[in-house]
């Protein structure tokens, strides 16, 4: 049972004298009592107490602990409770000195679509409650299609989708160069298509050993028919099964699910690599960098907590360093899983290299984000000296607008930092109400709501606001700017130079009688093409989106009786317009809700003069 302490005036030293060396979670607050911080300890005491020494420099630390306004603490009867308890708790309310998964997405996974005589593999990611075997999670998303491309070159097991699958006359181009055996039209019986799902099954599971000599038997038993054709196919998978098998870069004894964890850096400088070992084979690493404020040891725990959030350990997780609080640590994961969770630190044999190993990769990876941020560093101070400003910008906004002949406007902001991309940031804005063309009207829109939320303090106000274009387009946006108070927010025009080629841009800042000519691929020229490449990739990519939707639904439109739920079955049924396009009467009849007459009528509208 737990019990919680509260302080009142807070007095750092009075405070941490009456804390218990017991167990427990602390929890570091503001003047605002937004919540900062939340650790566990193993003595309450002693672990508040390292905060507040004199001998605690880290300016990470100092500068938290310059806001902490309040400290509350919870008592737990153990370790393991108070690890559990810190979980919780970041989880619930994300503190921003606590380490956090900057990417929350779900794992990625291989799929096998059982539903159909003819499965599928496809890549997968989120809940896995649709039916079907899933293999991973993957570390990352390129691992997965690696994965699939590898396994159709063997297999030839089909990756489209089924609505695809069930309009096909003819082989496609998948079977053509190769990479599938065309079960859509019959060209392999569906016992020989399963037994090429079962061995893809068995690779995914680290059975490879089996499925060499079941190609081995196959091959043998083919050359025996007179089948020679077919035995040199079956040969030319053992090659290949063979190379890939050779490609690994360890090989367990027997078959492991393991996770490796390791990390290096400093307070606010962390990088965590993560190792997943899937029968006994390496899927690949990935890396993260929390910006945590605790020892290495805690910050290690604590991510390795907030990892296994949305999925089950594996029943041994390793990790490069000793940690104070591995049977804890052990306890918490084995509550939260179906199966036993042991968390250990090898010191030799095949776990020990396994360790080293990523221990190696997240030195590599922090020592590429150190000199990456460098770059970026250099970039934003030479953007600054080429601007005049006092200082380098720490938050970049970026505004383009995309449409086709006025059609379809999308108005696109991206966002810079110290780090580069703020990709959770970025905004994409669907214009209307605005002559077709005018997009001094679709800038002005897309200010208008993007600093409504500014100005409502939902989202923080650039130091630096870049406009794709010229004179005209920075005096629509100042005038917003203005309107909602912004008006000291430095207003950079981007404007093509006269041959409109890259490093050529002209700089049209608010106020100022002449632009800005940055000399050609120096940092800032390459700075300002980045953000603004940025901008027009993200803006176009939202006006196609938008273009495709608008040309499938309005060739539908016109067709009477048609509503949006019978439109929206009819593409999903065929797998798009173009399916649609090549069905007939007979075929829209299969279509939920869409009867004889329909069906009639809508062929002859997609069909004019047949």
């Amino acid at each position: 049972m737990a019990t919680t302490m509260t302080s009142t005036a807070f007095d750092p030293k009075a405070f941490t004298a009456a804390l218990p060396r017991r167990p427990g979670v602390y929890r570091m607050f503001d003047g605002g009592h937004e919540l900062l911080y939340v650790g566990k300890a193993r003595s309450l005491k002693d672990r508040v107490g390292t905060y507040f020494a004199a001998s605690n420099v880290n300016p990470k630390v100092q500068a938290l602990v310059q806001q902490i306004a309040d400290i509350e603490v919870t008592v737990t009867n153990s370790e393991t409770e108070a690890l559990l308890l810190e979980y919780n708790l970041i989880k619930a309310h994300k503190p921003r000195f606590n380490v956090v998964l900057r990417d929350d997405k779900s794992f990625p996974y291989v799929q096998l679509c059982v539903d159909h005589d003819f499965p599928r593999l496809a890549f997968y990611r989120g809940a896995r409650s649709a039916p079907g075997r899933y293999f991973g999670p993957f570390p990352t998303a390129w691992a997965v299609r690696d994965t699939l491309n590898q396994l159709q070159k063997l297999f030839r097991i089909r990756n489209c989708r089924d609505s695809f699958f069930a309009n096909r006359s003819r082989p496609c181009l998948q079977h053509q160069i190769g990479r599938c055996t065309a079960p859509c039209v019959g060209l392999i019986s569906r016992e020989a298509y399963a037994q090429d799902v079962e061995s893809a099954v068995k690779v995914l599971e680290g059975r490879s050993d089996e499925v060499n000599a079941t190609l081995q038997k196959r091959m043998e038993e083919a050359a025996e028919r007179l089948e020679y054709e077919r035995a040199a196919q079956i040969r030319d998978q053992l090659v290949a099964l063979k190379h890939i098998q050779a490609q690994q870069i360890v090989t367990a004894e027997g078959e492991r699910d393991v996770d490796v964890f390791a990390i290096v850096g400093e307070p606010g400088e962390y990088a965590i690599n993560a190792m997943l070992v899937r029968g006994g084979r390496n899927l690949g690493t990935s890396s993260y960098f929390p910006k945590a404020i605790a020892e290495p040891e805690e910050a290690l725990s604590s991510f390795i907590m907030q990892y296994y959030a949305s999925q089950e350990p594996p029943p041994e997780v390793l990790v490069g360093q000793r940690l104070e609080d591995t049977q804890s640590l052990s306890q918490a994961l084995t509550s939260r899983a179906s199966h036993a969770v042991r968390v250990r630190c090898p010191s030799r044999g095949l776990g020990a290299r396994w360790a080293e190993l990523t221990r190696e990769n997240a030195s590599q990876s922090l020592r590429m984000r150190l000199a990456q941020k460098q770059g970026l560093e250099e970039m934003l101070a030479a953007l600054a000296a080429a601007l005049e400003l006092p200082e380098a910008p720490q938050r970049i906004e970026c505004f383009d607008i995309s449409h086709t002949g006025g059609e379809g406007t999308v108005a696109s902001c991206v966002v810079f930092g110290p780090e580069g991309p703020l990709k959770k940031e970025y905004r994409r804005f669907n214009i209307t109400g605005v002559t077709p063309g005018d997009d001094y009207g679709a800038l002005r829109q897309a200010l208008e709501r993007r600093y409504t939320r500014v100005r409502d303090g939902e989202i923080p106000a650039p130091d630096l606001l870049l406009i794709d274009g010229g004179l005209g387009q920075i005096a629509a946006v100042h005038d917003v700017l203005a309107e909602f108070g912004f008006d000291d927010v430095t207003l950079v025009g981007v404007a093509k130079g006269p041959d409109r080629r890259p490093g050529q841009e002209r700089l049209f800042v608010y106020g100022a009688a002449a632009p800005r000519i940055p000399e050609a691929h120096s940092p800032a020229s390459r700075l300002v093409q980045r953000i603004r490449d940025e901008a027009h990739r993200f803006a176009i990519t939202g006006h196609r989106r938008k273009r495709a939707r608008r040309y499938n639904e309005s060739v539908l439109e016109a067709v009477p009786g048609l509503g949006p739920a019978k439109r929206r079955a009819l593409l999903t049924h065929f797998g798009g317009l173009q399916g649609v396009m090549r069905a007939g009467v007979a075929d829209f009849t299969a279509v939920a809700g869409i009867g004889a007459a329909l069906a009639r009528t809508l062929y002859d509208h997609l069909h004019p003069g047949s």
